[in-house]
């Protein structure tokens, strides 16, 4: 993408409603910007990057067994009615009205209205278990929205639900589940830490948080300083009941939880190793057994005959918010340092004499060659100072930057920047290519 052509109408300052710096980069760099309280519009170069997300997300998700669907935003009333969830929600749900005085709702999580698709598609125990999920945008009426994208309203998530015969399988599709939850993250750049969670309006006695350390976070959160270091997740067998089953209590073992779940005793068995710090949920498991079958008398016909009450779990993963909570995680006082896997482009391919016909030459014939090893690369083809454009590259944060000018041209040579490290090397400009894609 040549940039002179592209819409990323970046800001010199700081916008005075950003508290965060994540909010402040976001609209420095131009990926979005605030439509009404709590609601953004995603601009070209947000996009990109929530759909690097979402790629991650989705391609976890089907590794692990989760069946893609779509659900509509816009849900009727009576499924929560009949969980009993729609009066104890809370002000936070968005209740609509329609035409014909109908009770419709536009949907801040999605447990009922998966429960009833399952129930009008599974019969026996044959059916299961299954795991169904989407990516989808939510709504929430935060009574302060704040933080950018990491406390909107509006939000797009990933929502996941499984059902089982036993408790034993529900258990299984819970740690399939947080397996593919820290491969995910992982893939990000992310250390995320699974903490033991309070449930909330979703209701159940087991959840995890993940939890991103950084100082803006919300949460409260207490740790083994074990957790600091990596996990190793790349040799689990999903498959395997037990051997994932024994992983997962071996990570569990670490104490890790959220202020609404703290063990103090446990706390003090950590001694010197405990550490305390502010988090970002970037995703959350539940396990809530017949919390929705129940009451919306779901069965299906078990080994016997005899009819069984499907088991649940419910999983989350804030799609939007990771943006958020990357930036704040990989950023330096220049603007943002995008992981590899998730950066809008890879390269950001700078042309530093815009007016001269052999780095014109030499640049368009890079750009081709990016496009057709398919390396994303963006241009900056515009007539500005160099430092313009240096300032910009920075900012946006592509991984890598392929700086073009008359002298080292001349050299046959460019000079290649990784934006996470500074480090700088001149390159021949025929290798280059080869070097970051």
């Amino acid at each position: 993408m040549r940039l002179s052509r592209y819409f990323m109408p970046v800001l010199k300052e700081t916008p005075g409603e950003a508290q965060v710096i994540s909010h402040q980069l976001m609209l420095r760099a131009a990926m979005v910007r605030q439509t009404s309280s709590g609601i953004y519009a995603w601009l070209p170069l947000g996009k990109r990057v929530l759909a690097n997300i979402e790629r991650i997300v989705r391609e976890e998700q089907d590794r692990a067994g989760a069946i893609e669907v779509l659900m509509p935003t816009i849900q009727s009333s009576d499924l929560w009615k009949q969980s009993g969830r729609y009066d104890a929600y809370g002000p936070e749900m968005l209740r609509i009205t329609d035409r014909h005085d109908r009770e419709m709702l536009f949907s801040p999580t999605a447990e009922e209205l998966f429960t009833a698709i399952f129930q009008n598609g599974a019969k026996s125990y044959r059916d299961l278990p299954r795991n169904i999920y989407q990516i989808q945008w939510k709504f929430r009426d935060e009574v302060r929205p704040r933080f950018g994208v990491l406390r909107g309203r509006e939000f797009l998530m990933k929502d996941a639900y499984s059902f089982d015969l036993d408790f034993d399988g529900a258990v299984h599709s819970y740690n399939r589940m947080f397996i593919a939850y820290m491969r995910t993250f992982q893939r990000m750049g992310l250390n995320a830490i699974p903490m033991q969670a309070d449930t909330g309006p979703i209701g159940g006695d087991l959840s995890h948080e993940f939890i991103v350390l950084a100082p803006t976070g919300e949460s409260d959160v207490f740790y083994h300083e074990n957790w600091l270091k990596p996990r190793d997740t790349s040799t689990i067998n999903a498959d395997d009941r037990a051997a994932l089953a024994a992983f997962i209590d071996g990570l569990n073992a670490d104490y890790a939880a959220t202020d609404e779940k703290r063990d103090l005793a446990a706390e003090a068995a950590c001694g010197t190793a405990l550490k305390q710090s502010k988090g970002i949920e970037v995703g959350q498991v539940f396990y809530f057994g017949d919390k929705y079958t129940t009451p919306m008398g779901v069965t299906v016909q078990g080994p016997d005959g005899a009819p069984v009450t499907p088991l649940m779990g419910s999983y989350g993963i804030g799609v939007s918010r990771l943006v958020g909570a990357i930036i704040e995680a990989c950023h330096d006082e220049a603007g943002i340092v995008w992981p590899d896997a998730v950066a809008p482009f890879k390269v950001a391919l700078i042309n530093l004499r815009a007016d001269d016909a052999a780095c014109q030459a030499a640049c368009d014939k890079l750009y081709a060659d990016f496009t057709a090893a398919g390396v994303d690369v963006l241009y900056d083809d515009r007539d500005e100072r160099g430092g313009a454009k240096f300032a910009t590259a920075d900012l946006i944060g592509l991984p890598w930057q392929v700086i073009v000018g008359p002298k080292g041209l001349a050299a046959g040579i460019v000079e290649l920047k990784r934006r996470a490290t500074g480090e700088r090397v001149e390159v021949p400009i025929e290798a280059v290519v080869g070097r970051v894609g």
